[in-house]
């Protein structure tokens, strides 16, 4: 039993150290992601102006906006029920490709605003750094 024991603390020691903030996601690690699944619509810079955004019915936003459309503020979690596809249920016609199951993978943890570090897929958390960084400013 003690053995035991301490093979569950040392495999938790072990998971704990293998997600230091030096191995979390930057911003320059979801550029490549956002080019390949979101600047299609999207656009390069995040404008809403990609290619297909000319046939959509409802146009996608300006995701350089986000902040400003919330006080200010970069809703992290929001923005990850987004990408996930959790948080669909206020768009209008048709509605953005559900991510996440494309963007799942090894965790890390990820603390959205609440002082909580939740287990987050790598790549949605590279997404999201990438997204925070392009923010426009007042």
């Amino acid at each position: 039993m003690k053995r035991v024991l301490i093979g569950t603390w040392l495999a938790a020691g072990l998971a704990i150290a293998a997600c230091t903030p030096d191995e979390m996601p930057q911003a320059a690690d979801g550029r490549g992601l956002y080019m390949e699944y979101c600047a299609v619509c999207h656009g390069a810079d995040g404008k809403g102006d990609g290619e297909m955004a000319r046939s959509m019915t409802v146009p996608p936003k300006d995701l350089t906006l986000i902040a400003l459309r919330h006080g200010d503020e970069f809703p992290r979690a929001k923005v990850l029920s987004m990408i996930d596809g959790y948080a669909r249920s206020d768009l209008d016609g048709p509605s953005m490709p559900e991510f996440g199951e494309l963007l799942k993978g090894d965790l890390v943890p990820l603390d959205t605003g609440d002082g909580v570090l939740t287990p987050t897929p790598r790549k949605m958390v590279a997404l999201l750094e990438y997204l925070e960084s392009v923010q426009a400013t007042r």
